[in-house]
Formats: structure tokens, C-alpha cells, sequence
């Protein structure tokens, strides 16, 4: 006969799954907007079957950096709010999985959000049609990455630590011919702050983020889901987003406002109807389950 758990056992481990999921989205959360508040002085400042993975990955960091540069970090949560949706496709077409009507529906909602922000950074004058474009491309390819994490990881047997150093090392290579490619190693080595303390502080610094956002954006996707990992991202872009009008001193009229506000309701949209059908889920796997457990007993 198998052992029935009691239900404070469950609650209990229940309660320290709930702990450790907070406590990882948490500090992709801290570390991420860090990363994206250094990267972004230091862009604008006048001054093995990992190896797709690794692939991905550099096209992740490149096109997000390209779209830090050439947008604010205000727009810069609207430029990348496509995640959602390229989600979805992908997933469609990569993992065979349907999506509802309902989440569907949510993802046209946000976006309507994304096209009236960049209808409103054009307003302003201060739109980056090419930075808009580099928005939409790190919104593929995060999906992409969020993705392959979860298809890659049990390579090396779920170990986080292990599948960062891969993926580091692997594009710290992959970099360099992109570097050419782009002009960029003339650029790096007659740059007249190359010997400056306060540019290597911040270059270590911003090293010493991406590294850690590499880590805790894999861990965060192994303990819940592309699909969550996705949903934390588009959140925390919004805390960011009112964080960087307030840092940058920013007035933004209410349409602007307005797409931002577009974009999380379609995304909280999107996430309670996943919710939802998770728990249907879960729900229709437990009674199963007590069939199973019936007909063993």
C-alpha cells in the first residue's frame, strides 16, 4: 500500500515551493533592472547542443543592447512587450501547442498597446524606428531563449551552474566575429576611455549583472515556466518603465501612459487565462490521480 501524505505535509512543502519561486523572481527582478540601468550609461555615454542555446543567447543580449541604445528606458518596456505573443507563436509551431481564443485575444490587446507606443514615441519626436526594430527582434529571441532553456537544461542534468558557464563561454566566442562583422573591435580599440578606472567600473559591474541575470534567468525559468519566466519579465519591465520616468525627471502624456497600461492589462489578461487553464489541469491530473491510486489500493 502507498503511503498517503497528510495534508499539512503538503501544505508545508507547498508553502516552501511558493518561498523559494518569490525569492528567484525576486532577484531576477533586482539584478535585471540593475543590468539594464548600467548597460544603458554605458551604451549612450558620450564617454555543444548548448551551443543553439548559446547562439540564442548572444542574440538575445545583442538586440536588446541595440534597443537600449537607440531608446529611452522609459519606451524601452513597450519595445520589448512583444514577448507575449512571439510566445505563443513559437510555441505553436516549436512545441506543436495550441493556445485558447481567450489568450489570443490578449495578446491582439497588447499589441494594440505596442503600436500605440511607438505611435506616441513618434508623437514626441523621440522615436528610433531602427531601435523599434531591434525592440521587436529581442522580444523573438527572449521568447526563443526561454524556450530552448527549459528543451536544453536536462543536457546537463537541470544544473543551472553548469548551463551559465556553457552559455557564457560558448558566446563569449560567438561575440567576436559579430564584433567584426559590425566594425566594432576599431571602435573598442581606439576608444579614449579605454584606460579609465570609472569605465572599468562600470564595465565590471555590468559584467558582473550579466552574469548573474544569465543565472537567475535560467534558475527562474527551471523552477516555473517559459511562460512564467515571459510573464515576470513583462512585469518587472513596468516597475522599470515608472522607475526610469522618475530617475530620468520625464513628463509623458496620457496616451503614452496609456499604451503602457494596454500592454500589462493584455499581459495580466493573458496570465490569468493561462492561470486558468492550468488549473484545469492540475485539477483534471489530481482526480486521475486518486482513480490510479484507487485501483492500486
Amino acid at each position: 500500500m502507498l503511503k498517503m501524505e497528510l495534508p499539512e505535509e503538503r501544505s508545508q512543502k507547498l508553502i516552501r515551493k511558493y518561498i523559494h519561486v518569490v525569492a528567484v523572481v525576486s532577484a531576477y527582478w533586482v539584478i535585471s533592472i540593475s543590468m539594464v540601468f548600467v548597460n544603458k550609461h554605458l551604451l549612450s555615454s558620450p564617454q555543444v547542443q548548448v551551443f543553439p542555446l548559446s547562439f540564442i543567447f548572444v542574440g538575445m543580449i545583442s538586440f536588446n543592447n541595440f534597443c537600449l541604445k537607440y531608446v529611452g528606458v522609459p519606451f524601452y518596456y513597450v519595445g520589448r512587450s512583444l514577448t507575449t505573443v512571439f510566445n505563443v507563436v513559437l510555441t505553436y509551431f516549436l512545441l506543436q501547442q495550441k493556445t485558447s481564443m481567450k489568450a489570443v485575444t490578449c495578446c491582439a490587446v497588447i499589441i494594440i498597446g505596442f503600436l500605440l507606443g511607438v505611435d506616441q514615441e513618434g508623437v514626441a519626436g523621440s522615436l528610433s524606428v531602427v531601435g523599434v526594430v531591434y525592440g521587436v527582434l529581442a522580444s523573438l529571441f527572449v521568447s526563443l531563449y526561454s524556450i530552448f532553456t527549459k528543451k536544453v537544461l536536462p543536457v546537463v542534468d537541470g544544473n543551472v551552474w553548469l548551463l551559465t558557464f556553457y552559455n557564457n563561454l560558448i558566446a563569449a566566442f560567438l561575440f567576436l566575429p559579430l564584433m567584426y562583422c559590425t566594425g566594432e573591435i576599431p571602435i573598442i580599440v581606439g576608444y579614449k576611455h579605454l584606460t579609465n578606472h570609472v569605465f572599468w567600473g562600470l564595465m565590471m559591474m555590468g559584467g558582473a549583472c550579466g552574469l548573474a541575470v544569465a543565472y537567475i534567468t535560467v534558475l527562474q525559468i527551471k523552477v516555473t515556466s517559459p511562460l512564467t519566466h515571459n510573464i515576470s519579465g513583462t512585469a518587472k519591465s513596468c516597475a522599470q518603465t515608472l522607475l526610469a520616468v522618475t530617475w530620468f525627471h520625464e513628463v509623458k502624456p496620457a496616451l503614452w501612459w496609456m499604451s503602457n497600461v494596454i500592454v500589462l492589462l493584455g499581459s495580466a489578461g493573458y496570465t490569468r487565462v493561462k492561470q486558468q487553464e492550468m488549473m484545469q489541469a492540475h485539477q483534471e491530473a489530481t482526480v486521475s490521480k486518486r482513480e490510479e491510486d484507487k485501483i492500486i489500493t
